[in-house]
Formats: C-alpha cells, structure tokens, sequence
C-alpha cells in the first residue's frame, strides 16, 4: 500500500477521494494549496494535484517534482477539458490526468495502474547494494544485510533519490509516518545503526553522507 497525497483547495474532493483511497488500503496526506502540498512531497509515494491551486499551482507541482524525481508518479485534476491543456498537464510532468467533474472509482482505477507501473522500478542496485522492496532483502557485494524494518526504508528512501538532501523532518515523515510524535535524534539514531551494518566510514562513507545543518543524502556515485 502507498502514501498518497491529495492537493486541491476543495474540501468535499479532499474528503470524498481520501475515503476511496483509505479503502484501499492507502496512507491519504492531504494539503489545501500548491506551498503545503511541496512540503508533503517528500512523504508521498504517489501525487494527485489539482491544476488550479492559491499561489504555486498544480502544474507547478509536477514540473518541480517531475524535474526532481523523474519515475514519481502524479495524476493531475482538472476542470480544463480542451486537448491542448491535457496535452500541456502531461507535457509538464503529469503521468495521466482526470477531469472535473470524475467518479472517485475512475480516480482509485487511475491510482491502480500509476503504481503497478511505479512497482516496476522497485529495486535498486548501486555500487554493490541491491534492495529488492518486493522481498524485502539487501545485499551488499553479495552478502545478506540483516536490516530492520526502519532501516531498510531509510536505505531504500536514500537510495531512490542519489543526491537528493533529505531533512530529518522529511526522513521522519516519510519513514516513520506523517503521525509519528518522535524527535530527530531517532533518525539519528537508526541512521547510526544502518551505517555500521553497512560498514561505512563516516569520515569517507561509501554511500551515505550527512551534510551538516541540512540532513543526509545516498552519493550520485558510489
């Protein structure tokens, strides 16, 4: 099941699409305008965006997110109808688009199939480590990592995303959960506890860097 993100500044819609998708199994986020909805990016594992939003627009999501993380999945909401704007949703970033006025059934359907096609890029290999999200396994040079739960999905959040600085903020909302009424120091904590298992040296890590001030980033090259 994925944490989905709702953005559009209609209550009914944010209320109607979240108790669909809480149906199915999924962890619903929610934001009311385009300056919420990016700082819940990081948390999501799938975007629906409304096109038209107080200040940054939903377009504006997916150009920003689709720049950032080509394989994102978004599905853009629309009350524009005309080919020509589809066609610019989709130009932008969007993975596919819904119009205004939808069935929430179409809309969950539409969900479906954007996330069986994001399955396909559930595992990642890198300089010797190789995740599997399926089986919930890494190996490192061939060896078998014994991983707990949280840090598998801190290494698998760190290793989709090479070069992208995650805050403990973003790390603690997305691991942990939107709810999860911990500190940063617990990210800290299990951060320290995967890089031994990895065997890194923090002073030259082989994967994970922490940038001062800033938060931790798995290297573009490894």
């Amino acid at each position: 099941m994925a944490r989905i993100l709702i953005v559009d500044d209609d209550p009914a819609i944010l209320d109607i699409l979240g108790t669909y998708l809480r149906r199915e199994g999924h962890t619903v986020l929610e934001a009311q305008d385009g300056g919420a909805g990016r700082e819940r990016l990081a948390a999501a594992d799938l975007a629906i965006l409304d096109w038209m939003l107080p200040g940054i627009t939903g377009l504006d999501l997916a150009r920003e997110q689709r720049r950032a993380h080509p394989e994102f999945p978004i599905l853009l909401l629309t009350a524009r109808g005309e080919e020509e704007d589809k066609l610019r949703g989709l130009a932008v970033g969007a993975d596919d688009y819904v119009t205004k006025p939808f069935s929430p059934r179409e809309v969950v359907a539409r969900v479906r199939a954007l996330l069986r096609r994001a399955h396909l890029h559930d595992q990642v290999s890198a300089g010797g480590l190789h995740l599997d999200e399926r089986t919930r396994t890494a190996t490192l040079d061939g060896e078998g990592l014994s991983l707990t739960r949280l840090e598998f999905d801190l290494l698998l959040t760190l290793a989709r995303h090479p070069g992208f600085v995650w805050s403990r903020d973003q790390l603690l909302e997305r691991v942990w959960g939107p709810d999860f009424p911990g500190v940063e120091r617990v990210v800290d904590v299990h951060m320290a506890g995967l890089r031994r298992k990895l065997g890194e040296n923090p002073e030259q890590p082989r994967f994970i860097e922490t940038l001062r001030g800033l938060g931790y980033r798995f290297r573009e090259e490894v």
